[in-house]
């Protein structure tokens, strides 16, 4: 699948279809570089928590994992206790999954270890977002050795849910990889917004 021109006249990624919920994050949010901390470890959650569901069905619920998880602040998650967690396992706006909802608290306790999360992920890029030019879906890989050397990396950090095709999507998500399809409208705006 290639890009597609909606009834608006834009051309995007064919992925985001025509969804108003999928356009505004394609639009919005995907691709464009993260450098906080924390957003970036709440998409690394959310990407995990999305393992096996579309994400469509993430994005509709974001705003209650937001709430459920205390805004993913790390330091109050690192410290949940099994009634927060039986809270979080009856709680119907999110995914409720156990083995998920148990590694966000070793995942924000992995975090925690680490003194600055932004950079130690953009460190494996040298600071700058990798630009792919792919022209349709098919072309885009589901992972890649890098992602494989950050997902080994996180996991022996003590970060579960977050192997390779994991890591794959939260890097395009966050912009650390450029994978908008050259034909979409969103390719060079995201490619500008790098840092030098």
């Amino acid at each position: 699948m290639s890009a597609i021109t909606h009834e608006d006249g834009v051309c995007r990624c064919g992925w985001c279809g025509r969804d108003p919920v999928y356009v505004a994050y394609h639009d919005d949010e995907w691709g464009v570089p993260e450098y906080d901390s924390q957003a970036l470890f709440e998409k690394l959650l959310l990407d995990g928590f999305q393992a096996g569901l579309s994400w469509i069905t993430i994005l509709r619920k974001r705003d209650n994992f937001r709430k459920a998880f205390d805004g993913f602040d790390p330091e109050i998650m690192a410290r949940y206790n099994k009634r927060k967690l039986d809270r979080l396992m009856k709680d119907q706006g999110i995914v409720r999954n156990s083995l998920k909802i148990e590694a966000s608290v070793t995942n924000a306790q992995a975090y925690l270890a680490i003194p600055d999360f932004s950079a130690y992920l953009w460190n494996f890029l040298d600071g700058r977002p990798l630009q792919n030019k792919f022209r349709t879906l098919k072309n885009v890989p589901a992972q890649t050795p890098l992602t494989e050397k950050i997902s080994k990396d996180l996991k022996k950090r003590g970060f579960r849910f977050c192997g390779p095709t994991i890591v794959y999507a939260f890097m395009q998500a966050c912009g650390l990889i450029n994978d908008h399809l050259v034909d979409c409208h969103r390719h060079d705006a995201v490619k500008r917004l790098a840092r030098p």
